[in-house]
C-alpha cells in the first residue's frame, strides 16, 4: 500500500508539474507579445507611465485627451521600477502579475505546510500535501489565464493570500502583535491595489473580531484612518477627480444571468477543492471553531457573485479558489491525522485518498495547447486535439475544460503580423489615434486617447460631458480610430459614423480590429 501510496504522489505531482509548465510555456507567450492580449492592458500601463512621469491617471475624462483610470495606484506603482529596463512595454506589468501569482501559491503552501506540522501530519504527504496546494492554484483555469495579464487583479489576490496568512497567527503567544500589524498593512496594499479586496478586510477583521474584540476594534480603526486619510489625500490631490473616477464610476449595471454563467464556470472546473472546503467550512461552524480561511471563504464567494457587473468576469472568483485551495490543505491534514488515530486501519487509506483527490480535481481543470512537439501528441492522447477554441475570426489550436474563452492560447504568426499592419496606420497617421487598446499608441510612441470602458461607465451614470470629445471628432483632429469591441458612449460612437469612414478589418487574436480614417482624407 506504501508503494502504490507514493506512486499515486508521484503522479499527481507530475501532473501539476505539467500545468505549471502549460502555465509558464503561456507566460513567456505573452511577454514576447507586444500588443494587448486582454482589452484593459495598455490603460494599466499607461498609468505606470503617468506614475512615472510624476502625474495622477485619476483626471477629468471630459477634457483631451479624455482619460481617467477607475483603479487604485499600487500596482501601477509597482509596474514603474521596471519601465526604466522595458520601457513602456506591457511585459513590465506581466512580470510582476506573474510573479504575484506565483507568490500566492507559494503563500498556499506555506499556510498548508504549517497545518502539516501543526497536525503531525504523517509521513510523505507532509511536504506533498502542501506543494499539491499550491500547484492546484496554478493550475485552476481561471487563474491560469489572467496570471501573467498586465491586470491588476492577481496582485490583489496576492496581497490578500498574505494577509489571511499573517492575521491567521495574530494570537501567536511571541509574535502576534507583529503578524497583526503585518496582516494589517497587506490589507491596506490590498485595498489599494484593487477596491474588491474589502471583502478580505472584512473577512480578516471579523475573524480578529471573534476571538480579540478589543483587537480587532482598534486594528480596524486604525486601518480605517489610514486608508481614509490616503484616500483624502490623493482625492485632494486630483481635484476631487479620484472620487469620480474610484467610487462613482465603478457603480455598473447588474446582470444576475452572468453571474450565474460565471458561478456554473467555477464549480464545474473546481469540484473537489470547492467540497472540500466547503466540508471544512461547515465543520468549523459546527464542531469547531471558525478559521480565518473559512470565513475568507465564505465571503470570497460573495466576492464572486459579483461578477454580473458589466465588465466583471469570472476573475472575480479567483481569491475564492486561493481560499479554497488552503481549507483543502488544512481539511486532509487533519482528516490525515485525525481518522488514523481514531481508526488505525484508516492510515494508508487517508494516505491514498490524498493524491486520488488531487488527480481528480486536475482531471477537471484539463487546458492546454493541442500542437507543438511535446503538447500535440499529449493532445491527441487526452483526446482534445480536434477540440480548439475559436474566436470570432480565428480557431486556436487550444482546449480549455471551461470551454470557449478569450484567454488562454498562443499567439500566432498571423497575429504579429496583423498586430504590425495595425501599428502601422498608428504610426501613419497625421493626428492622435483614437484607439480603443492603448498599447499601439505607446508602441508608435503616440499620447493615449481615451479610456472607452471608462467613459461609457461615468456616461451611464451621467457623469460625462461629451461636448469636447464630439466636437473635436467632428473636426476630425484624430488621425485614426481603431476599434475592437466599440465600448463607447453613444454620442461618441455617432459622431465617429458620421466624420469616419472603415478601410480595413484586421483579424487579430481572435478578434476583428477596425481601422477607420478621417472622411478628409477619403475625399469625401
Amino acid at each position: 500500500m506504501r508503494v502504490l501510496t507514493h506512486l499515486l504522489i508521484l503522479i499527481a505531482l507530475l501532473v501539476f508539474i505539467g500545468y505549471l509548465v502549460v502555465f509558464l510555456d503561456y507566460a513567456v507567450a505573452l511577454f514576447r507579445w507586444p500588443y494587448d492580449y486582454d482589452q484593459g492592458e495598455g490603460f494599466e500601463l499607461y498609468d505606470a507611465v503617468l506614475f512615472r512621469q510624476g502625474e495622477w491617471p485619476y483626471r477629468d475624462n471630459s477634457t483631451f485627451p479624455f482619460y481617467g483610470s477607475n483603479y487604485p495606484p499600487l500596482f501601477h506603482l509597482l509596474i514603474v521600477p521596471l519601465l526604466e529596463v522595458f520601457g513602456p512595454r506591457l511585459i513590465a506589468g506581466r512580470l510582476v502579475s506573474f510573479a504575484a501569482t506565483l507568490i500566492t501559491a507559494a503563500a498556499i503552501a506555506w499556510a498548508v505546510r504549517r497545518e502539516c506540522a501543526e497536525r503531525a501530519t504523517p509521513g510523505v504527504l507532509r511536504w506533498a500535501l502542501p506543494t499539491l496546494a499550491g500547484l492546484a492554484f496554478l493550475a485552476s483555469n481561471i487563474v491560469y489565464q489572467i496570471g501573467p495579464l498586465c491586470r491588476l487583479h492577481m496582485t490583489m489576490v496576492m496581497f490578500e493570500t498574505l494577509a489571511i496568512v499573517a492575521i491567521a497567527r495574530f494570537q501567536h503567544p511571541r509574535h502576534g502583535d507583529r503578524y497583526f500589524l503585518l496582516g494589517l498593512f497587506l490589507l491596506l496594499c490590498a485595498g489599494y491595489t484593487k477596491q474588491l479586496a474589502v471583502f478580505t478586510v472584512a473577512a480578516a477583521l471579523g475573524f480578529v473580531f471573534l476571538r480579540d474584540i478589543r483587537r480587532a476594534l482598534i486594528g480596524g480603526a486604525g486601518l480605517a484612518v489610514v486608508a481614509g486619510g490616503i484616500f483624502w489625500l490623493i482625492d485632494r490631490a486630483t481635484g476631487g477627480q479620484w472620487m469620480v473616477n474610484i467610487i462613482h464610476a465603478n457603480v455598473n449595471e447588474f446582470d444576475y444571468r452572468q453571474t450565474i454563467l460565471f458561478l456554473n464556470w467555477w464549480l464545474r472546473l473546481h469540484p473537489v477543492l470547492i467540497l472540500l472546503a466547503a466540508g471544512m467550512v461547515v465543520w468549523e461552524l459546527f464542531w469547531d471553531r471558525l478559521s480565518v480561511y473559512s470565513i475568507w471563504f465564505v465571503l470570497a464567494f460573495g466576492m464572486g457573485l459579483l461578477s454580473g457587473k458589466w465588465g466583471a468576469g469570472p476573475a472575480y472568483f479567483t481569491t475564492s479558489v486561493a481560499a479554497a485551495c488552503i481549507l483543502t490543505g488544512r481539511v486532509l491534514a487533519r482528516l490525515s491525522e485525525a481518522l488514523p488515530r481514531r481508526w488505525p486501519r484508516l492510515k494508508d487509506a487517508m494516505a491514498l485518498a490524498v493524491p486520488v483527490l488531487f488527480l481528480l480535481q486536475a482531471a477537471f481543470n484539463l487546458h492546454m495547447p493541442t500542437d507543438g512537439p511535446v503538447f500535440g501528441p499529449l493532445a491527441r492522447l487526452l483526446g482534445v486535439a480536434d477540440r480548439n477554441i475559436r474566436g470570432d475570426c480565428t480557431t486556436f489550436a487550444y482546449y480549455d475544460s471551461g470551454g470557449y474563452t478569450q484567454l488562454g492560447h498562443r499567439l500566432t504568426e498571423a497575429d504579429y503580423r496583423a498586430g504590425e499592419r495595425i501599428l502601422a496606420y498608428v504610426r501613419a497617421s497625421d493626428g492622435p489615434a483614437f484607439s480603443e487598446e492603448a498599447a499601439f499608441s505607446l508602441l508608435a510612441g503616440r499620447p493615449v486617447v481615451t479610456n472607452p470602458t471608462q467613459l461609457l461607465n461615468l456616461y451611464k451614470n451621467r457623469l460625462l460631458d461629451t461636448t469636447e470629445i464630439v466636437r473635436r471628432i467632428e473636426a476630425e483632429e484624430f488621425g485614426v480610430v481603431v476599434f475592437r469591441a466599440q465600448f463607447y458612449p453613444q454620442p461618441v460612437l455617432e459622431v465617429i459614423g458620421q466624420h469616419y469612414r472603415p478601410v480595413e478589418h484586421i483579424c487579430m487574436n481572435g478578434f476583428y480590429y477596425h481601422i477607420l480614417l478621417p472622411n478628409r482624407l477619403l475625399g469625401q
